[in-house]
């Protein structure tokens, strides 16, 4: 197995619903190290810009409004399969269909307002990992 990096998103609805330490913790337990993270408030720009593979999808725009109407935790997790791992975590988009014990499952109300964002493969994980962080915000987990 490979150690990956993956980029992800506590959303404006997680983040609301002071859940940060809880997710964090699932991702710990799942074998993920955060080696970045940072709270912020998306600006419309970044939002369009971040989410731009979907701008002819009609979702977009809901999108959009919704990431910007608070703060997120954006971190990067380190781990073996990373990806794969934290999408498992995740659960599927849709919370009616994830799995009970994950984020979605446990903590989303709709598929737009579902909690979390994680990166679908490993080209967009090193593309949305460095739209967030610069390589010198990214700390090695050597202890």
């Amino acid at each position: 197995m490979a150690i990956e990096r993956t980029l992800s998103i506590i959303k404006p609805d997680g983040v609301a619903k002071n859940i940060i330490g809880e997710v964090y913790s699932r991702f710990e337990k799942a074998g993920l190290r955060v080696v970045a993270a940072r709270m912020l408030q998306l600006t419309r720009a970044q939002a369009e810009t971040f989410y731009g593979v979907h701008r002819e999808r009609p979702f977009f725009r809901p999108l959009v409004e919704f990431m910007i109407s608070g703060p997120v935790m954006a971190q990067v997790l380190e781990g073996e399969d990373a990806i794969a791992r934290n999408r498992e975590v995740m659960g599927a988009t849709n919370p009616k269909d994830a799995k009970p014990g994950t984020i979605r499952a446990d903590f989303a109300k709709t598929v737009d307002e579902n909690v979390v964002h994680g990166s679908d493969g490993v080209e967009t994980a090193r593309n949305e990992i460095a739209f967030f962080f610069p390589q010198t915000d990214i700390c090695a987990r050597s202890r």
